[in-house]
């Protein structure tokens, strides 16, 4: 009985604390459930790269400990003498030296495919305003005027709007909609002020620069729903431009497509 308490105990802590889910929760240290092969990455990478940040905080607490007993008269009464030594420079210049190298090789791989170049499918395109998201789908003509995409605006629902279950602050009027497991290029852009396209569930964190075209790709493995918010301090209502992503099969994709189409050419 004292086992199961505990257990039950453990996984709720779990759960409270370092959880994974697809938005933000109370108290949650973790990070966010990954849906692309960036966030897997991320994720791996920093876990590794703990293992060794651990490593280090326990060896230097140790040599701390060590120097502030030995160096202590009034607990060591004979106290330690310290010398020159060439071999610990050498030694402790050495070793850190390796541990960077050990921790660069596969950030610098982790960069790479973070900026690797894939033929798309499909190409977004955003557009940061103060205080809301523009999106634009470029490879489809929305209305019976040539030239025209399908385009439409994003706000953040306020409190009367939210239905039951959804997230204060994140929630938006128009979500953009994505196929999954579909390689998918994000042209980011802003139109007044700098802005951030941050999604953490997708490892993706991009700025949205005035006169400027910046571009990542994803590939959503999963469906679900998304939650992110813009990461850079872009105004007095900054913290109200959220972003949320609903990645759906390819057959519910090309329905919600018509029925946009449609709407907007009624």
């Amino acid at each position: 009985m004292v086992l199961n308490f505990s257990i039950i105990i453990l996984i709720y802590l779990y759960e409270t604390f370092f959880s994974l889910a697809d938005a933000p929760i109370n108290w949650q240290f973790g990070f966010q459930n990954s849906a692309t092969p960036y966030m897997e990455g991320i994720i791996n990478f920093h876990n590794n790269v703990m293992f060794l940040i651990v490593m280090i905080v326990i060896f230097t607490s140790w040599l701390l400990f060590r120097c502030l007993y030995l160096y202590n008269k009034d607990t060591h009464l004979i106290p330690e003498t310290f010398n020159h030594s060439t071999l610990l420079e050498i030694v402790w210049t050495i070793v850190p030296t390796i541990i960077l190298m050990i921790i660069a090789v596969p950030s610098f791989a982790l960069l790479y495919s973070l900026d690797e170049i894939i033929n798309p499918s499909i190409t977004l395109k955003v557009i940061g305003h103060q205080w809301y998201w523009s999106y634009e789908y470029s490879d489809y003509d929305s209305l019976e005027k040539k030239n025209t995409s399908l385009n439409f605006d994003s706000y953040m629902k306020i409190d009367d709007d939210l239905s039951l279950g959804s997230f204060r602050l994140l929630e938006v009027d128009n979500r953009v909609v994505l196929p999954s497991e579909t390689h998918i290029r994000v042209l980011v852009t802003a139109a007044d002020v700098l802005h951030s396209w941050a999604v953490p569930s997708l490892g993706i964190k991009i700025d949205a620069c005035p006169g400027r075209l910046n571009q990542i790709f994803m590939f959503l493995k999963r469906e679900g729903v998304f939650y992110g918010q813009c990461s850079e301090i872009c105004g007095v209502n900054h913290g109200f431009m959220p972003i949320v992503i609903q990645s759906v099969n390819y057959e519910q994709y090309l329905c919600w497509l018509v029925c946009t189409i449609e709407n907007l050419k009624g």
